[in-house]
């Protein structure tokens, strides 16, 4: 049996939701893979009526086809979606048996508009927890689009193809053949990228708000709601739902919920926002704020928002080492995720840049999938908490190196090595390897304002009690500022305040 009891309990209420009766074409040879992806389709036919089962013969074995009955919808798992990417087998097997999507009517319109081919292929790894987002994104397009198709392949299933590929990162996606993108992205990013977005002009008829939230995180979301329950007119433009939280998998700080994930709470943001009467719109960067009469708020669509007051909730991204051979090998040997992209370094020699916790976590997790890992540490000492050093020195394929300062990260298409400097000798050396995991802190995402208002040196707008920035009427929450402590609930609490310090000034001005 693949799915354990408690899974198949879940799986059986979801399957009593398919709506229409649904195909899935098997192409299986004699190993493993094949043995077990066998044993999942059939588990899932005895588990519903609806579910037929034929063995075929596809481009890729092992893989199978999810369809209607006389219809190729376009949908191919080539690998066992498990881990992850078991929710991405349910919502094809529900969405392919007429089972309506909850994506907003607007972008189905969008999807179902897009004229000519798109075959889509993402590579992922079970334990990525940003590949679902693009698989269930690319699913849902084959779905609603005959001219669209989408093949889901694990890299751990198809490693000649991958290593073919130089694929280093995950979800790394090509269309027709050619690269597409790397990374998470959105159902309407996605749209935006192959040029079917949302039109500028729509954004410029736009009545002026009360309130606009600039960004989608934790404190962005929490500022909009706060903001929409006093009854103003309330916009917010995010980029994606969740920022950095999207970023992060087990959660175990949040007070009253003992462990989520990152993208979870994510989709429960988004959730949250839209139960209110807010202007969201999705997949949007802002490009520049002025003070005019209003607060106009340009986005690099070359839409102009205007509001009476705003709040900036830009958070912030993973801080580059900024070395040579960082640039240039990013996504071919330097990555930042060690939970999406580890599992490509299986067996091979890799470094980790950063000795705070998330440095060390990255080192244990890594450990027990790579050959060895090498920590690189700037300062004296590991910034780490005492259990996770303890855990880390007990590792027997694992070196510690601290007072070192990176040079440079060597290659020629992709990564060999690392250069690092001993601070206290001098001496410089080269260990041989073939990834690097950057995990320094955080650098806040703020460079598009310029000196519209004042922040320190490392970019953080400097915001009072109330979230009030230099600039009247221009308020800020989150790791976008000032604030001392980088955490998802300081975040929504920052995010409140600012709203509520906006309302005030709204009453007074």
């Amino acid at each position: 049996m693949i799915l354990d009891a408690d899974i198949k309990s879940q799986l059986a209420q979801y399957l009593q939701l398919m709506e229409g009766d649904v195909v899935l074409k098997v192409s299986a040879g004699s190993d493993d893979i094949s043995n077990d992806m066998l044993a999942l389709v059939n588990e899932l036919a005895l588990m519903s009526s609806r579910i037929i089962v034929e063995k075929v013969e596809l481009s890729r074995t092992p893989s199978f086809s999810v369809n209607r009955v006389g219809e190729e919808t376009g949908v191919t798992f080539a690998g066992i979606p498990l881990g992850h990417e078991f929710t991405s087998l349910v919502l094809a097997l529900l969405q392919v048996s007429g089972r309506p999507s909850k994506v907003e009517a607007k972008v189905i319109d969008q999807i179902k508009n897009i004229k000519g081919e798109y075959h889509f292929e993402s590579y992922i790894s079970l334990s990525c927890h940003n590949c679902p987002d693009v698989v269930q994104a690319l699913n849902l397009m084959s779905i609603l689009n005959s001219g669209i198709t989408h093949t889901m392949i694990d890299g751990t299933a198809f490693k000649n193809e991958v290593e073919n590929k130089n694929i280093m990162a995950v979800p790394t996606v090509y269309l027709n053949g050619e690269f597409f993108g790397s990374g998470r992205m959105t159902i309407e990013e996605i749209l935006a990228k192959i040029g079917e977005g949302s039109d500028a002009s729509e954004f410029d008829t736009k009545e002026p708000f009360d309130v606009l939230v600039i960004g989608g995180g934790p404190s962005g979301a929490s500022a909009a709601i706060y903001s929409a329950r006093k009854g103003i007119r309330t916009g917010i433009v995010a980029e994606r739902f969740g920022g950095q939280v999207l970023e992060t998998v087990g959660i175990e700080n949040f007070i009253s919920v003992k462990y989520t994930e990152g993208s979870k709470l994510a989709a429960s943001l988004e959730e949250h926002v839209k139960e209110y009467n807010i202007d969201i719109m999705k997949a949007q960067r802002a490009k520049n704020i002025e003070k005019k009469e209003l607060i106009e708020v340009e986005l690099e669509n070359g839409a102009v928002l205007k509001s009476k007051s705003v709040i900036i909730s830009t958070g912030a991204r993973w801080r580059n080492v900024g070395v040579p051979g960082e640039a240039e090998f990013k996504n071919n040997g330097v990555a930042y995720c060690p939970h999406c992209d580890g599992p490509l370094f299986k067996g091979k020699d890799v470094a980790v840049i950063g000795g705070g916790n998330s440095g060390i976590e990255a080192a244990i997790d890594l450990a027990g999938i790579v050959k060895h890992v090498t920590v690189l540490e700037f300062m004296p000492e590991l910034k780490a908490d005492a259990v996770l050093q303890e855990r880390l020195y007990s590792l027997p394929n694992v070196t510690v190196l601290k007072n070192v300062q990176t040079k440079e990260i060597t290659g020629t298409d992709k990564v060999n090595g690392i250069t690092y400097i001993d601070r206290a000798t001098g001496e410089e050396s080269h260990v041989e390897l073939q990834g690097v995991f950057v995990q320094i802190g955080l650098v806040p995402n703020t460079e598009w304002l310029g000196n519209t208002v004042e922040r320190n040196r490392m970019g953080e707008i400097i915001v009072d009690n109330r979230g009030a920035t230099s600039v009247s009427g221009i308020f800020a929450a989150g790791d976008c500022t000032n604030s001392p402590y980088k955490q998802i609930i300081i975040s929504m609490g920052s995010g409140a305040s600012a709203a509520l310090g906006a309302f005030d000034y709204l009453i007074r001005n």
